[in-house]
Order: C-alpha cells, then sequence, then structure tokens
C-alpha cells in the first residue's frame, strides 16, 4: 500500500488534473465477499470514478493476490474505460514480479482500462526504500 500511494502521489502530483481515490482492498475483508456490501460498493465506484488507477498487488503463488481479484471481478465489462492504470507488483524475485505485472495488466485491459507500457515491479531487495523506487518509476514513466 505504501508503495502504491507514493507512486499515486507522484503521478499525480501538484498541478496534474487526476482524481485521486485510495481503497485498501485489505481493509473491506470479509465483507468484500458480501453481495451489496455498501463500503466494497463504494470502493468499486471510487475505481471507476478514477482517471489514474494505481493497482497494487504483492505476488501471491505466481499472481496477483485473490482479493484484488475478488474485488475486481465485481466489475462490469469495460467499468475502466478511459481509466490509465499503472500496475504495481511486489514479489521476492524480478522472474516473479514480472509474470505477475503481465497477469495484471491483462486483467486490467480486460475491464478496459488503458494500461500503461510498463508497470511497476520491486523486489525484496529493493523494498527497504519505498520512496525511492516510487521516484524512480515517476521519472522513467515522465519521460
Amino acid at each position: 500500500m505504501q508503495l502504491a500511494r507514493a507512486v499515486g502521489e507522484r503521478l499525480a502530483g501538484p498541478g496534474k488534473r487526476c482524481t485521486v481515490a485510495l481503497v485498501d482492498i485489505a481493509e473491506l475483508g470479509p465483507a468484500l465477499l458480501v453481495p451489496g456490501d455498501d463500503r466494497t460498493g463504494h470502493a468499486l465506484a471510487d475505481v471507476q470514478e478514477a482517471t489514474l488507477l494505481i493497482v497494487a498487488t504483492p505476488t501471491c503463488q505466481g499472481s496477483y493476490s485473490g482479493a484484488l481479484k475478488a474485488f475486481l471481478d465485481q466489475l462490469p465489462a469495460n467499468a475502466l474505460a478511459g481509466v490509465v492504470a499503472v500496475p504495481v507488483v511486489t514479489a521476492t524475485f524480478q522472474s516473479q514480479a514480472d509474470a505477475t505485472e503481465a497477469f495484471l495488466a491483462r486483467l486490467l485491459r480486460e475491464l478496459g482500462a488503458d494500461v500503461v507500457d510498463f508497470g511497476l515491479t520491486a523486489i525484496e531487495t529493493e523494498m527497504a526504500d519505498l520512496p525511492g523506487v516510487a521516484d524512480q518509476y515517476a521519472a522513467a514513466f515522465s519521460a
């Protein structure tokens, strides 16, 4: 979550017109799976209204988290049309991160998002300096 927040702050910084919403799926807890849950409904609406969507996940069993999948599966077809999406993935090894980023980018495209050409992957050895990782990505993103 800290990495997603840092990247979002840098990409949607001052003077840029982005609708920013912070959704921590872990905070939804078991309610994520309850049909009609108000908090989940509000979170889904926030995601659809964003202009820039930073979607962060750890690598779990070779892919993105199941909670993220359960959340995104509740969106209707093309729900993210017009939204620029940035996949952010953490993993132990670079190969895991790369595979997960590709899977996540594919899912976001399925939902109609305009996914950036390269998402952010961060491996264990880089996690000690999250602001530095976010700065480096934002600089590459802007180039």
